[in-house]
């Protein structure tokens, strides 16, 4: 093992059976850590975490199983992760999709919507007793650059008017800055500090679904970034000492970056907060 400076910490990655996702828990997982992965496919996961103990030199690794478009198995995964562990001290909400056509998650809502916030928004609810038990603790949200072109619908959440991929997509990315930024204002003295980052433009499922068949997507590529690359700023997040008591940030290559003008609105933060609240009520 590379070295302990995470040794004792419990990490929780959703999305952690490839991409940046896997990539940051087998960073974690050389620094110490406790880590539980969270995918889809129970083949996938095992192999994943086979892969991750064979390179980290670690053990504790292990993962569990949701699909998180459903705010049912988000609820499972939280019930399920407090049986197997008495703490949490890095939250990363990492999972993430984007659909081409407009397609709804067994709960009705925009799949996009259902996968890229409100599990982030059900699943950080479930766990923050936990979270604030295990404190000094952190929850790291994966958003986008893509938010920039993001708005909220707030007449039109589930868009059922006139969707298209980047439209969802964006509106999710946006929802993650406005979540993060209003999370940590209720979290403020807790102990938990909660920041999101733009992991840069890399060549995953979702980027190539998204942009791959388009014109403009081989150009794309080519700009593409590597996923050890991309992951540098989740591991930054979740283990640096530097940003401890940094909080509500957007960061982007280990720093805090600017956001777009729609991601300051305290306004829409809080009313995305409650709108988003009355939608998983049945779940919390």
């Amino acid at each position: 093992m590379k070295h302990k400076k995470m040794h004792g910490k419990v990490v929780l990655i959703t999305g952690g059976t490839d991409g940046i996702g896997k990539q940051g828990a087998f960073e974690l997982a050389g620094m110490g850590a406790s880590v539980v992965i969270v995918g889809r496919s129970e083949a996938k996961s095992k192999q994943a975490v086979d892969e991750i103990i064979q390179k980290s030199g670690n053990s504790a690794v292990d993962f569990l199983l949701a699909d998180l478009s459903s705010m049912g198995q988000v609820r499972q995964l939280a019930d399920d992760f407090k049986e197997r562990y008495n703490r949490l001290d890095v939250l990363v909400n990492n999972a993430g999709g984007a659909f081409i056509r407009r397609v709804e998650s067994v709960d009705g809502f925009e799949k996009t919507f259902a996968l890229n916030h409100l599990a982030y928004f059900l699943l950080t609810h479930l766990l923050l007793d936990m979270l604030k038990f295990s404190a000094p603790s952190r929850v790291i949200n994966t958003s986008s650059n893509s938010h920039f072109r993001g708005k909220i619908y707030f007449e039109d959440l589930q868009i059922r008017n006139r969707y298209f991929v980047m439209k969802g997509y964006s509106q999710s990315k946006l929802a993650n800055v406005l979540f993060t930024r209003e999370l940590s204002e209720r979290l403020a003295g807790t102990g938990v500090i909660a920041n999101c980052f733009h992991p840069g433009l890399v060549d995953t499922g979702i980027f190539r679904k998204i942009f791959l068949g388009w014109l403009i997507g081989p150009l794309l590529a080519r700009r593409a970034i590597s996923v050890e690359e991309g992951a540098k700023t989740l591991v930054y997040l979740a283990s640096s000492p530097e940003v401890g008591d940094v909080s509500g940030e957007y960061f982007y290559k280990k720093k805090v970056g600017k956001t777009a003008v729609q991601a300051k609105d305290d306004a829409a933060q809080k009313r995305l907060w409650k709108m988003s609240e009355e939608m998983v009520s049945p779940w919390l």
